[in-house]
């Protein structure tokens, strides 16, 4: 009877154990997947780069390779038929926004996402944003488009406007009127750089509701800091504002809302309150039509107000930063040189080499000499969707 016990024993311990084998099998069987997959696609984008480059031939491929790839990239991921990119640019910016743009055009090349970008900026600048995009272009076979506009303003109030704030910060405020041709675009600040696909931020715009135009980050996660509940002497959003560096707007939305009716009665009812300028005006409008804005995470506006007293934003620690903001010239100066660390992995890095040995370590290097600040202790947070996008070299892994 006993003997029995034991071999009842024995047969139960060996079923837990396959079990287990097999669970964690299982479990990690679409990782290991969606990783084959994604190598396998990176590899194909890779080389046929490579090839074109070789060649001197930068036309668009249609071969097989690109059909398998393109096969590949559906099933991975939602992707969006054109992600635009629009920002401002005015005086000693140049540099910065190029920097920001490479960011953009790194996760768009690898991820074949279609990518439009919208300059608004000074004359003087033209010639050298056309040079240097147009550089870019060629080495990523045509990956993205661009267009370059003047500075426009209403004649109305004209310098007014253009005064505001920062030199021509206020220009945002009336796209939907100057780009009547598109129907949405992701505004940026100058001052931001990607570090997760851009598809990341875009996909809010199916997260809106009939009514919604526009998304934004809060200004502030905890009220005891917050600029707008303290000092602000103007209406504004919710309790803490909201921060206009990182905007999607659904520009359709806003032209049917009749948006750049309300600027200049706002201005004028407020102007000698406003101390943010255009961002001021945007939580005036929004604090009296709550309804149209959608508010997202502070993980796609992410700045050093998340981390330089204590940690406060939680989905930026638990799924990492997509869209890091490094206001008040954070990415220059020695303030916040885990900023600044970000800022001179993205600048050194050259398109389209391999963003894993050329833009992930080298970011983590640098961030790892800056443990003594409070927002590089824990600087993961700031790799963590660079890993997972990039997670190996293109040339290795999976094959």
């Amino acid at each position: 009877m006993k003997l029995k016990f034991r071999w009842l024993f024995f047969v139960l311990v060996i079923l837990v154990i396959v079990y287990l084998i097999v669970y964690r099998d299982v479990s990690n069987l679409a990782d290991r997947t969606e990783f084959s997959s994604l190598f396998k696609y990176y590899q194909t984008a890779n080389q046929t780069s490579k090839q074109l480059l070789k060649n001197g031939n930068l036309s668009k491929s249609d071969d097989a390779s690109s059909k398998v790839a393109s096969e590949t990239k559906d099933k991975m991921e939602w992707i969006p038929s054109e992600i635009v990119v629009a920002v401002v640019v005015c005086g000693d910016r140049l540099t910065e926004t190029l920097v920001m743009l490479k960011s953009a055009i790194l996760f768009c090349f690898y991820l074949r996402h279609d990518l439009r970008i919208v300059i608004f900026t000074e004359n003087s600048l033209f010639q050298s944003f056309s040079e240097k995009l147009g550089e870019w272009q060629s080495l990523t076979n045509t990956s993205f488009q661009f267009e370059l506009h003047g500075l426009s303003f209403p004649d109305k109030n004209g310098n007014e406007w253009r005064k505001l704030f920062k030199p021509c910060a206020a220009q945002r405020l009336f796209l939907p009127t100057l780009l009547s041709h598109l129907d949405k675009v992701l505004y940026v600040d100058t001052d931001v750089i990607f570090l997760a696909p851009l598809s990341k931020v875009w996909s809010h715009f199916d997260k809106m509701n009939s009514t919604q135009m526009a998304a934004l980050s809060p200004e502030h996660e905890d009220p005891s800091i917050g600029w707008y509940n303290r000092f602000a002497r103007h209406p504004y959003y919710g309790k803490t504002g909201v921060n206009s560096g990182v905007m999607l707007m659904h520009l359709a939305k806003m032209r049917s809302f009749g948006w750049s009716s309300y600027l200049q009665p706002i201005y004028n009812e407020f102007k000698l309150k406003l101390t943010w300028g255009d961002q001021d005006i945007i939580n005036v409008l929004f604090h009296f039509h709550p309804e149209r804005l959608l508010v997202y995470s502070c993980a796609y506006n992410y700045r050093p107000d998340h981390c330089m007293y204590s940690w406060m934003c939680g989905e930026a620690e638990r799924e990492g930063v997509v869209v890091v903001h490094g206001s008040r010239s954070s990415f220059h100066g020695e303030k916040q040189p885990a900023f600044k660390a970000i800022y001179k992995a993205v600048e050194e890095y050259q398109l389209p080499t391999d963003p894993h040995e050329n833009l992930l370590l080298p970011m983590k290097s640098y961030l790892a000499q800056t443990t003594q600040s409070n927002c590089g202790k824990d600087a993961t947070l700031f790799t963590k969707q660079l890993e997972h996008t990039f997670p190996q070299p293109l040339d290795e892994g999976f094959r």
